[in-house]
């Protein structure tokens, strides 16, 4: 994700809409950890605040109107005194407040990514979605469940510029300068994740990867000049399906 690319203009109502259905896309996809994990998002035009799920939802049950107004310390600021978690939040204010390039954070418990946090060697260039984050990956050591301002430091260390995160033990994390584009990101690493673990467990841990010259060629082919991001032909595709199969994440 180049930082360098200037903002497109969004309104709240549109990255409400946005969020809700990247929500609802996990849930359909099979991401979601009952109520835990989160997907966040800056508000337009409110400086250090974003939206994120209420507390105790499901991610079928998140529509547009529900998503929560909190700050950078994950404290609801919108008046309507609902629940929100905290302690969730620790890893999504941090990263907002270290990257104001970033309009979204996903953080999941996926399968695959959190099967992938488990290998020493983490994302490979063994497929064409490894190569989209060639080179694009932090690692962040597993540290237990509590999260303090130390570690937010040192996670938002080991983020630095990059698009995510592989959350050693835990699970993974990609932002975007959209929630389309954190989205897509994520879809990427997970299909990558699960192609090369299955690989690796149908041929005994040997897996084919390729050098470092051809996936840093590919990884340039398919970011191109950065004028079309990661989601731009993707989202509203998957807005009509979720209309299909989810309806009401609008309302």
């Amino acid at each position: 994700m180049s930082t360098s690319t200037p903002a497109r203009a969004r309104t709240e109502a549109e990255v409400r809409v946005d969020l809700a259905a990247a929500y609802r896309l996990a849930a359909l996809a099979g991401w979601d950890d009952t109520v835990y994990t989160h997907l966040s998002a800056t508000v337009p035009g409110e400086p250090g605040v974003y939206l994120i799920n209420e507390f105790g939802l499901g991610f079928d049950e998140v529509c547009a109107s529900n998503l929560v107004k909190v700050d950078v310390h994950g404290r609801v600021v919108d008046g309507t005194n609902r629940r929100v978690n905290p302690s969730g939040f620790a890893i999504h204010g941090a990263v907002h407040a270290g990257r104001p390039d970033v309009a979204c954070v996903v953080h999941l418990h996926a399968p695959w990514g959190v099967a992938l946090a488990m290998v020493p060697g983490g994302l490979q260039p063994t497929s064409q979605w490894a190569m989209r984050l060639y080179g694009r990956l932090g690692r962040h050591p597993y540290e237990g469940l509590a999260l303090g301002p130390e570690e937010q430091q040192r996670l938002v260390a080991h983020l630095g510029a990059l698009d995510g995160l592989i959350l050693e033990n835990h699970g993974t994390l990609t932002v975007g300068r959209s929630v389309a584009e954190a989205y897509m990101l994520m879809h990427i690493l997970e299909r990558a994740a699960q192609a090369q673990l299955q690989a690796m467990a149908a041929t005994g841990g040997r897996i084919q990867a390729v050098n470092h010259e051809l996936a840093s060629l590919t990884h340039r082919q398919w970011v191109g000049d950065a004028s079309e991001w990661d989601g731009d032909v993707e989202w509203p595709a998957l807005l009509r399906r979720l209309d299909r199969r989810s309806p009401g994440f609008r309302e």
